[in-house]
């Protein structure tokens, strides 16, 4: 019998095993390949990761990790694109950029917005309250449909925490006259390794760690202890630890009671399309990343592994990557080939590159990206995780915590319950 089973091939649970008794635990991983949001892949000798991917940890349980690679660092200087225009970030403290007539309707909504309050009924009172209605409505309002899927009415707050910059009068003013803002950024340093991708840094964590590839669970008997795979494998195990996505998590336990089920049911997440794009000319974009407003544009977000690293990319190339959501109230009706033309169409308008600069592209599908922060989330949540450790299935990761968890906060979840874990020992 295997002392501990662990689920998932992601960061939180190769950490959570780095941690634990190496000799006594087993990950078991769905994919072709460790790493899961945090993975990264190789296409055409060209560097692609899962996401945008940036480290900014400052926990030295990380750090201690992560820096044991060698990595490149970057002051973060994110921009935004609306209309034509590429406008600094965070978008409310730099209107200068935009019409004349626009930016007196963005500070005078700003100035008429309402009082600060500490509680909100939804996402749209938050905003409305820190930018003021035409601010709101124009950018992060319309953003939220891109990335979150959903109207910010629809959202809750707390996961909002220092993510969204809110200005003063001044800074909004300032802003509107000038370009030369300073930087508001909740982070000042952010790291990349130098060569494999963002998944390099999980390589010193790897080391002697059994992990088991292609073995997707399709079933779990809490009350006898086994997981059956998909290749028709089972193993018993002591101690079970699960980074899998709650819904599916509870869809493949048996006996799981209605209330736990139909509570499983209502934790929503987004899934993401990555449109990965490889280029013939060298520097072909100066931004890192940037933020897409524009509603005809499809994309809520792109970004260049190869500015990232030059190691990225085959000597002479660039690359961009594009981030398109989906969610089960919003799902975007196009081939992967429809949407390879969008994207080209889409650079071609922003004036980023022509169609004779492609190499190729390439569609990625990643079945879930974000937890959407929907007002019952904490409710159903709790009745999932106070089921789970019922039955001693010990939940970790952005999809088993079910929470916003940058990658370093996803090291600390596994991290942190290898720790509780030994103490029972």
């Amino acid at each position: 019998m295997s002392n501990y089973v662990v689920l998932g091939g992601g960061i939180a649970g190769i950490a959570c095993t780095y941690f634990l008794d190496n000799k006594s635990c087993t990950i078991y991983e769905k994919d072709d390949d460790y790493g899961g949001l945090c993975g990264s892949t190789q296409i055409n000798n060209f560097t692609f990761d899962k996401g945008l991917h940036l480290s900014f940890a400052k926990s030295s349980s990380v750090r201690g990790i992560f820096d044991k690679v060698p990595y490149f660092t970057y002051n973060p200087e994110p921009y935004n694109y609306y209309k034509g225009l590429w406008i600094k970030h965070p978008i409310q403290n730099n209107l200068y950029k935009l019409p004349i007539d626009e930016k007196m309707k963005c500070i005078k909504s700003f100035l008429e917005r309402g009082e600060s309050k500490e509680n909100f009924n939804n996402y749209e009172e938050w905003l409305y309250a820190q930018y003021g209605k035409y601010i709101s409505d124009k950018f992060p309002k319309l953003y939220t449909k891109k990335y979150w899927c959903d109207e910010a009415r629809n959202l809750e707050t707390k996961w909002v925490s220092n993510r969204m910059y809110s200005p003063s009068v001044d800074e909004i003013l300032y802003g509107a006259m000038t370009d030369m803002t300073k930087d508001v950024y909740y982070v000042k340093e952010m790291r990349y390794p130098k060569s494999g991708g963002y998944k390099s840094f999980l390589g010193p964590l790897t080391d002697n760690l059994n992990i088991k590839l292609n073995k997707k669970a399709i079933l779990i008997d809490g009350k006898y202890k086994y997981v059956v795979f998909n290749d028709n494998s089972k193993v018993y195990y002591e101690n079970i630890i699960s980074s899998i996505p709650l819904p599916e998590l509870i869809g493949i336990l048996k006996d799981v009671p209605d209330e736990v089920i139909n509570a499983s049911k209502r934790l929503i997440a987004t899934s993401m399309k990555i449109v990965s794009v490889g280029l013939n000319k060298p520097d072909i974009f100066n931004k890192l990343w940037f933020y897409i407003y524009d509603e005809n544009i499809l994309p809520a977000r792109a970004y260049l592994p190869s500015l990232k690293s030059s190691n990225n990319v085959p000597e002479g190339c660039s690359s961009m990557q594009f981030e398109i959501y989906e969610s089960p109230y919003k799902k975007i009706n196009m081939s992967d080939s429809n949407l390879c033309e969008h994207i080209e169409k889409c650079m071609m308008e922003m004036k980023i590159a022509h169609s004779n600069d492609l190499l190729f592209m390439d569609v990625k599908s990643v079945d879930h990206a974000n937890i959407v922060f929907y007002k019952d989330i904490y409710d159903n949540r709790k009745i999932v995780h106070n089921y789970l450790k019922g039955i001693g299935i010990h939940c970790i990761g952005r999809f088993g915590e079910w929470d916003y968890l940058w990658s370093d906060q996803s090291f600390l979840s596994g991290m942190n319950m290898s720790f509780e874990l030994r103490k029972k020992k």
